[in-house]
């Protein structure tokens, strides 16, 4: 019979790798034509991926953990008689265009092969893992680095030797993360040299070339004995933390926090939510009624939906607004594209529909990309308000705190009203607290004095 080759797929132009996370088959398992086969997880997103033909799982070629190119050979199909079943097209093995611009990278200095810290032995090597491997040294030149292009451009970008890193990937490959984490060891290490006392410890051996693993925890001497479990951070959780990290180096973070009086928007929802689901077929939240004011804020002051290029400021013209999804895995911001052209309905069905899209893993790659504004929610499970981390390369973020009954002051009288508290972190290169704080009085005044009908 014939077989259908599965292809790591490209999720968009700037993705080089994908890490497949779960396979929903295996050997042996039938599936049929666009079934779901195997999760995968890239730079960018989270995403199934389904068969390209029906029939019989006969090989799987790479294992869950593992990080592949693109269009690398990851399984094959033992295809049914039918149509559907036609083996894909093979893939060419020319150079993509992205890794014909890569910038030249110095021949590193020669070092032992690299060896897996993680102990167990790696899978067998198979035609398609060879031929990768081949083509990664040969891109390399003489050094025998396995590496994937993008590390390599960014190796060259922070002047990195990669003879000098330790990969963790199959066969000692250098994966991005190994490079990330030398980098960040490296900024820390002329830190802690000038701020560690002076000791008559003995100097330390003198260094491989090699950055040695941290050290296993241990027990606190004399304490009882503590159990614990190592589990590796997932690829979402590696882009989360690198996100952040690079954040917090970059942006001059400060927050601002006023506090919002939701009783009239309380009250609408009250009134609406039953004839808006049963009218439009999508269930009423407060979300929209935050983005509608937060954009309202962004038009009357346009430097919070800008960026930041050395020293340049880039006002963005449109708002796309990225809204942080809580999933059982993780965190993702799905972007709604020019979401100032939207009515409050529109941005109801597309707030929906994006948020349960993330939760099945079947958003593309183009939903999550080009933000220029983020709005989070700490407050949905009760939290009073938080200070979020900036969204790179935007400048500014806004989070949503929980709504309380709260005593408030009205006139001289005491009221109970419905008060929410949202959270400013802007950065503060490009924006000073007059203008945060203006800005958030605005999208609390529009919140506060709402006129828009819903259902317009």
């Amino acid at each position: 019979m014939p077989t259908a080759d599965v292809l790591m797929p490209q999720m968009g132009e700037s993705i080089t790798e994908g890490t497949i996370t779960r396979w929903l088959k295996k050997v042996g398992e039938r599936v049929g034509k666009d079934e779901p086969l195997f999760e995968i997880s890239t730079d960018k997103v989270d995403a199934e991926i389904p068969s390209p033909a029906a029939g019989t799982v006969a090989k799987i070629l790479v294992s869950e953990g593992q990080t592949v190119g693109v269009h690398t050979v990851v399984a094959q199909i033992e295809a049914t008689g039918d149509s559907s079943a036609a083996p894909a097209p093979a893939t060419a093995a020319a150079p993509r265009p992205s890794e014909a611009k890569l910038p030249p990278v110095a021949p590193p200095k020669p070092a032992a092969a690299p060896v897996s810290p993680t102990g167990p032995a790696q899978p067998a090597t198979t035609p398609a893992t060879a031929a990768r491997s081949e083509s990664e040294e040969a891109a390399d030149g003489e050094s025998r680095v396995r590496s994937s292009p993008l590390v390599r451009r960014l190796a060259a970008e922070h002047n990195v030797d990669l003879a000098e890193v330790e990969g963790t990937g199959p066969a000692g490959r250098i994966t991005k993360e190994d490079l990330l984490a030398y980098v960040e060891r490296h900024k820390a290490a002329p830190l802690a040299a000038k701020v560690a006392p002076p000791s008559a410890a003995p100097a330390p051996p003198p260094s491989t070339g090699r950055s040695s693993p941290p050290p296993s925890p241990r027990p606190q001497a004399g304490g009882p004995e503590t159990r614990f479990e190592i589990v590796p951070m997932t690829p979402m959780r590696k882009k989360i933390a690198e996100r952040m990290v690079l954040s917090r180096h970059t942006a001059a973070h400060v927050t601002s926090v006023f506090a919002v009086d939701l009783s009239k928007i309380a009250g609408i929802y009250k009134g609406e939510k039953d004839r808006f689901e049963q009218q439009e077929n999508v269930k009423l939240s407060y979300t929209p009624f935050f983005v509608r004011a937060v954009i309202d804020g962004l038009k009357r002051f346009p430097i919070l939906n800008s960026s930041v290029s050395g020293e340049d400021v880039i006002y963005k013209k449109d708002i796309h607004m990225g809204i942080a999804v809580a999933l059982e895995w993780g965190l993702i911001v799905p972007v709604i594209a020019h979401a100032d052209e939207k009515s409050f309905l529109g941005l109801s069905r597309t707030i929906f529909d994006l948020a349960e899209r993330a939760r099945q893993k079947r958003l593309a790659v183009s939903e999550v990309e080009g933000g220029t504004f983020t709005i989070t929610n700490p407050g949905a499970y009760g939290g009073l308000f938080a200070t979020p981390i900036i969204n790179p390369p935007q400048v500014g973020i806004v989070g949503v705190g929980g709504a309380h009954k709260q005593a408030v002051v009205i006139d001289d009288a005491i009221a109970i009203r419905t008060i929410v508290h949202l959270s400013l972190s802007y950065d503060h290169r490009v924006i000073d607290g007059a203008v945060a704080d203006q800005f958030l009085a605005s999208v609390k005044n529009y919140l506060e004095q709402w006129e828009e009908d819903l259902f317009a």
